[in-house]
């Protein structure tokens, strides 16, 4: 015994270390080696009771029902109208914004900002101080994007005025809108509002978004599904890379574009400013995973995660077997890289509705496959790998059509279980960008977040309350015959 101790003292440690990586670190810091084995406690220590719903085969076939209609969504853009014209629910004085339910008192610097810069594009307000009176007074209604068939990047502000894309799901019944995307930096959406913002936000709406309508209306409508699975294989992840997405658009309207019945002038315009402009498919990418994540939504039994949302104070998700009530938590502040000037401190805590495109199995689920993203949000490719392998742990399925090449064309991870994130510990990945904290800024960065981990909890608790009610329901209607 003496002997083997002797022994075991004078030679290298080699050790299994599961979990903490501190642990590991102080092994290596001694010579050591060390064999890492990924773990992290669930989430929630699951009741004795409720043990059987991880494994039971009627949630495993709603999840399959589920994840299947969101792959087999066939999302096309086929035209541009007002918001208040075809958005279910919009009134006059609707605005629409992203993440879960909040009103004026809560919303975030960027979330004021860009309110502020809707009520100066709708002409409700002659200067930023009458628009936060009006604001304050509740002047509007306020409501979340996704309560209404629609998606939002950061702030996600959609006034009645505003233009908007029509998507239809080919192979359902479900459609969704978004708006037009305004470039990077000072912009509404990121909660600026000075005058060269909403004189872009007008020539949006009295140029180009006409033109595009026109344009789809010409095409018969644009395969959004096709485009995002084509620049996957292109080096995008379609939320914060969209350059070869929107090359692939621009490709698809410019023949039509130049037919349609408008001086040369403004065509030129519009196919500069697209071309300018390579974040201009990230709304197209989100509302094509909004119809794919809704076409999943309300399946009965089913614990598959259809929204992940965040409004700038808040994050919230939706489950698909729970109906539309949202489960929400304040929200964290992503961390990335910063534009000069800026710094952590400036940082905004998570906004926006873009992580529908997670939801819906590309984004930050994609990541493997963009590994330039990594020069925008910082990290390295090896961790862009790392973060989609990741995400396999948590999903029910492969997607069919979205595939990774680094990963020998494997499909994507798709479909986050809810109890697979419990289970494990491991909470969604989402690479995002970085508003100002205070209004009237604009972006100042590009990171990663993940969510919460309340939002998980609270809804599996109430996964497991409806799992136990309706299985002792079962249980005593058997007992009757």
């Amino acid at each position: 015994m003496g002997d083997k101790i002797h022994q075991l003292l004078e030679s290298t440690p080699e050790v299994i270390n599961v979990g903490l990586e501190l642990f590991a670190r102080a092994v290596r810091q001694q010579g050591g080696q060390v064999h890492e084995i990924e773990w992290k406690p669930p989430l929630v220590e699951p009741d004795q009771r409720a043990l059987a719903l991880f494994n039971d085969p009627t949630i495993a076939a709603a999840n399959s029902e589920a994840v299947t209609r969101m792959m087999r969504a066939q999302p096309v853009v086929v035209d541009v109208a007002r918001a208040r014209d075809v958005i279910p629910g919009m009134t006059d004085r609707t605005f629409l914004h992203a993440g879960p339910p909040i009103d004026w008192d809560h919303a975030s610097g960027p979330l004021r900002g860009a309110l502020i810069g809707a009520m100066l594009f709708e002409g409700f307000a002659s200067t930023p101080e009458e628009a936060m009176r009006k604001l304050e007074s509740g002047f509007i209604e306020l409501a979340p994007n996704h309560e209404h068939s629609a998606v939002g990047p950061m702030a996600g502000v959609i006034s009645p005025s505003m233009p908007v894309y029509i998507t239809v799901n080919a192979n359902g019944t479900n459609r969704a809108y978004t708006n037009f995307n305004e470039g990077i930096g000072k912009v509404m959406r990121m909660g600026a509002y000075a005058p060269e913002v909403i004189d872009r936000l007008r020539w949006i709406s009295e140029v180009l978004a006409p033109l595009i309508g026109q344009a789809l209306r010409r095409s018969g409508g644009i395969d959004l599904r096709n485009i995002i699975a084509q620049a996957l294989q292109m080096g995008d992840e379609c939320h914060n890379r969209n350059k070869a997405a929107t090359s692939l658009f621009y490709r698809e309207i410019a023949p039509y574009l130049v037919e349609c019945d408008a001086p040369a002038s403004d065509i030129a315009a519009v196919l500069r400013f697209i071309n300018s402009n390579d974040h201009f498919f990230v709304n197209l990418a989100m509302v094509a995973a909004k119809v794919m994540a809704d076409a999943a939504h309300g399946i009965p039994g089913s614990s598959l995660v259809t929204t992940l949302s965040r409004n700038g104070t808040e994050f919230g998700i939706r489950v698909s077997g729970l109906g539309d009530h949202w489960f929400t938590a304040p929200a964290n502040v992503p961390r990335g890289l910063f534009f000069p000037g800026f710094g952590p401190e400036d940082a905004n805590p998570d906004i926006g509705d873009s992580t529908i495109t997670e939801t819906a199995g590309f984004g930050g689920f994609a990541l493997a496959g963009a590994p330039a993203i990594v020069q925008f949000i910082g990290g390295t490719p090896a961790d862009a790998v790392r973060a989609t392998l990741e995400m396999y742990e948590i999903t029910v399925a492969e997607h069919e059509i979205f595939r990774i090449p680094a990963l020998d064309f494997r499909g994507t991870p798709v479909g986050i279980d809810l109890r697979a994130v419990i289970r494990t510990g491991i909470l969604p990945f989402i690479d995002t960008g970085i508003a100002h904290r205070e209004p009237g800024i604009g972006q100042v960065g590009a990171g990663v977040v993940r969510p919460p981990a309340r939002c998980f909890t609270d809804a599996y608790q109430a996964f497991q309350q409806q799992y136990l009610a309706h299985h002792a329901l079962t249980t005593d209607a058997r007992r009757e015959e």
